[in-house]
């Protein structure tokens, strides 16, 4: 038996998609629930700042964004600290992704002092703990640990689910319930996946002409997460 002919591929346009990151756009379970709670006991915040920690994609700089347009913080990558000037300290400052390097940590303990001087609010963001940094300054090391922690936790199905409705719905597409509860459950375990996998299946789709469906996610996540299709439902 001769095999159906697969549809033209079509070059999908490189079209720029920018997330919403206001907070009725932010996606709360469990996993992150204890995180939005402090965002928003804002002003009321730690004395000696607070830090998130949590793996890629697990709404980090979503959160931090959100912290941003309450307190009027200023953002700073933990990796550009050497060329902050600390004499300017704003109110509230963010610093991101501890782990990134290269951190100067005479820089970022100099400004831990100072905005502790000053009474600003510090919030920083890592996807490690403070501990499993490589830090040479026992000073600086001391008062990280002395930062609040909160811990962003991997999602569970039912985060899964409204985060992948969430991001389908911010590219306009149209999916049923059943291909995001197959993608829910068959997927990679994280947000960071839940972003990319949105992303190629919008691609797909365009590339092929064809609607998203629960064979296309098989297939995408197979080739994404080097797992096999479980099932192979014709016309779909």
């Amino acid at each position: 038996m001769s095999e159906r002919p697969q549809p033209p591929r079509q070059l999908p346009l490189a079209l720029p998609h920018r997330p919403a990151m206001a907070r009725a756009d932010f996606v709360v379970g469990a996993a992150n629930q204890a995180a939005i709670a402090l965002i928003e006991r804002w002003p009321v915040w730690p004395e000696r700042g607070a830090i998130l920690a949590g793996p890629v994609g697990s709404g980090k700089s979503h959160l931090v964004e959100i912290w941003r347009a309450a307190s009027n913080a200023t953002v700073v990558a933990a990796a550009r600290l050497s060329g902050f000037d600390a004499g300017s300290l704003p109110l509230a400052i963010a610093i991101e992704d501890l782990q990134a390097g290269p951190l100067d940590e005479a820089a970022l303990f100099h400004l831990l002092n100072l905005a502790t001087e000053r009474g600003a609010a510090v919030l920083l963001t890592s996807r490690v703990w403070p501990s499993a940094l490589p830090l040479r300054l026992p000073d600086l090391a001391s008062r990280l640990r002395a930062m609040q922690p909160v811990e962003l936790a991997e999602p569970d199905d039912e985060l899964l689910r409204r985060v992948l409705t969430k991001l389908f719905a911010d590219r306009q597409i149209e999916v049923d319930p059943g291909v995001i509860d197959y993608a829910a459950t068959h997927m990679e375990r994280s947000l960071a996946a839940a972003g990319a996998l949105v992303e190629q299946l919008d691609r797909e789709a365009l590339a092929t002409g064809r609607p998203v469906s629960r064979r296309l996610a098989g297939i995408v996540m197979a080739e994404m997460f080097d797992r096999q299709p479980d099932f192979w439902p014709v016309g779909q």
